[in-house]
């Protein structure tokens, strides 16, 4: 039994062959109806989430199989005081599979050491969320048609962002990846992440402020929201929160493939007006998430 906590967890093999199989998912998807017949997909979700406990759901029932579960703690014996482990334990005996969203850093990887089934993190706080990465990977993949030799920017909030973090982990094993950091100061990618994955690999890196000043560069551009819900001060959120809002004057600059990518929801970080821009690559990047997520679940079911 095998679970994904973390997408290093993942060989480069293995996610080049998951994309590989969305790929043929997205060309053949009647070839795929039944796979999952007979399965059930358990969804915990303990944070708030729109397109990631939908793509999961979806996915399964693409795949044949069924869905339970809940989409807040407040539904959940969570709110009686019920450890992850028990819970881990307790959905094990009535699912195949289980995707689990949470807002304390690790509890999914809590539930995988307690749990009788495969367990997927669908995102914990602010430190992984492996299937967002594997959407993101996909989309650019399809994109520009490799993973190798991209300037990647990534800006708006890189502390908290988890996907952020989960992006730079995948990229940096790939060959000729550059990373731009566009951040405010109190906003910057934790040290951890710059010590033990950009410099430990010798992954070419720059930090700026300024987005309009790197934005010639660009390959990919990942922006970000400043994440409310991660911060402990009110006034610092909304100090923060418009820092960067992408706006088609801003995109003039850009290479004419460049491919604008948003884990979402966006609050206003990115102008309505740059949803027509063919750059703008953040919806299909939403409709990536389910195919790699259908590729997933098949995996760690065995089921071929």
């Amino acid at each position: 039994m095998r679970h994904l906590i973390d997408i290093l967890e993942l060989s480069t093999a293995e996610i080049d062959g998951l994309i590989a199989k969305a790929d043929d998912i997205i060309a053949n998807p009647g070839q795929y109806a039944h796979k999952c017949d007979g399965k059930i997909l358990a969804t915990l979700f303990f944070e708030p989430s729109t397109r990631t406990r939908l793509s999961f759901e979806s996915a399964m029932l693409r795949l044949g199989g069924q869905v339970l579960g809940f989409s807040e703690a407040a539904s959940s014996s969570a709110a009686k005081g019920e450890s992850v482990a028990d819970t881990a334990r307790t959905v094990s005996c009535y699912s195949d599979i289980i995707a689990m969203r949470h807002p304390k850093e690790g509890a999914p990887l809590v539930a995988s050491m307690h749990a009788t089934v495969p367990v997927i993190n669908a995102g914990d706080g602010g430190h992984n969320h492996p299937t967002q990465t594997l959407t993101d990977l996909l989309t650019i993949h399809r994109e520009k048609g490799r993973l190798n030799d991209l300037t990647v920017g990534f800006c708006g909030d890189l502390k908290f962002g988890r996907t952020v973090h989960s992006l730079i982990s995948a990229l940096s094993r790939y060959t000729g990846i550059k990373i731009v950091l566009v951040a405010p100061e109190e906003l910057k990618l934790p040290s951890y992440v710059r010590q033990n994955v950009l410099e430990k690999n010798n992954i070419p890196y720059t930090q700026t402020t300024d987005l309009e000043s790197v934005m010639p560069e660009l390959d990919i551009l990942y922006m970000t929201r400043v994440q409310r819900e991660r911060f402990f001060n009110e006034e610092d959120y909304l100090r923060l929160k418009d820092s960067y809002i992408l706006t088609p004057e801003k995109l003039e600059s850009a290479k004419k493939d460049l491919c604008i990518l948003h884990p979402l929801p966006r609050v206003n970080e990115i102008s309505v007006a740059v949803d027509s821009d063919p750059r703008a690559c953040y919806f299909k990047q939403v409709d990536c998430g389910r195919y790699i997520r259908m590729a997933l679940i098949m995996k760690l079911l065995e089921v071929e």
